[in-house]
């Protein structure tokens, strides 16, 4: 007996497990054709640096590695989200994710396309506006997640919002990152799971090498909730919302002092090199602590669907009685 849900219907998937879309180009179309390639609904991060044309090359690369259902996600708050959707459905995208914007200008131009919507949100008034929009799925993302994220927990932010929204089915992100958590986030009333940090350690991500061992080594407290890189980059986001990412050298010298930050901005512009892991954001959750080791993304989701399913079938016979 496998795990099967609404989610899998919805989208035509095996397992209803979700690699996150992370933007700037962590998660290209080689990373989003492995996790379909596997069951699941590889997502690309269709925000990246490199534009429309960076986004249409790798939703080519995907659908050429894989003849199964993919989407991409936008970082709708930013410019250049609209241009952005207009390539991924005129390039026959079957799922748009939308995160940190309002998703109502987006919802009718992909069903008249075809595609399905997904909308992520941090809290209940966010989920009541998605849902008022039309959109397919609402993914629930909790403070635990990596990368730009809210203040409330997952635990309580999921059943809420599935309590909220029903009956369109909610996706759970936010910490998770094994079997168990999986299971939790069914047993919350997800009908899917949205996993970002554990995909990173792959080498389909797109993040640099030292960035990857970073997360295999970093340890459940290892990670900050901050707002310094958004300063540093001079990159604006919704208020609520900061960075999670494992502390750096970056961190310890400027987090808790942003207004020193914002002063040392002002003089001297920090972009922070990618390839230097203690001076760049480093983006992931507490769920590192369950990345052991580089693994390919294909193997990480078809071992999390097993041991999701396992725990499913064996921990409530075990507490029952």
């Amino acid at each position: 007996m496998a795990l099967h849900s609404r989610i899998c219907e919805l989208f035509g998937v095996e397992h209803p497990i979700l690699n996150a879309p992370m933007g700037g180009g962590d998660a290209p179309g080689r990373l989003a054709a492995a996790v379909s390639e596997a069951g699941g609904l590889g997502m690309i991060g269709g925000t990246a640096m490199g534009g429309a044309p960076w986004l249409r090359d790798e939703i080519r690369h995907a659908r050429a590695s894989t003849a199964r259902p993919f989407g991409v996600g936008f970082i709708t708050h930013l410019p250049g989200a609209d241009e952005l959707t207009r390539v991924a459905l005129d390039e026959g995208v079957g799922v748009i994710a939308h995160s940190f914007g309002d998703p109502s200008p987006y919802v009718e131009p992909a069903h008249r396309a075809g595609a399905k919507v997904i909308c992520q949100v941090r809290t209940l008034d966010e989920a009541r506006r998605a849902a008022d929009a039309g959109v397919d799925a609402i993914t629930a993302q909790g403070t635990e997640a990596g990368g730009h994220t809210g203040t409330i927990s997952t635990l309580p932010l999921v059943p809420a919002v599935v309590d909220e929204v029903a009956p369109i089915p909610v996706i759970a992100a936010g910490g998770i990152g094994d079997g168990r958590g999986i299971a939790a986030a069914f047993l919350l009333g997800a009908e899917g799971v949205w996993l970002g940090t554990v995909f990173l350690a792959t080498p389909e991500a797109g993040v640099p090498d030292a960035y990857k061992d970073r997360v295999v080594h970093a340890g459940i407290h290892d990670t900050v909730l901050t707002s310094v890189f958004d300063i540093a980059m001079g990159i604006p986001w919704p208020d609520g919302v900061a960075g999670r990412a494992i502390r750096n050298r970056f961190t310890d010298r400027w987090h808790g002092h942003e207004d020193e930050l914002r002063g040392s901005v002002r003089e001297h512009p920090m972009t922070g090199s990618p390839a230097d892991a203690e001076q760049t954001a480093l983006y992931a959750g507490p769920s590192a602590r369950f990345v052991a080791r580089m693994e390919p993304a294909g193997a990480v989701l078809r071992r999390l669907a097993s041991d999701a399913e396992s725990v499913l079938r064996e921990r409530p016979r075990s507490l029952l009685r």
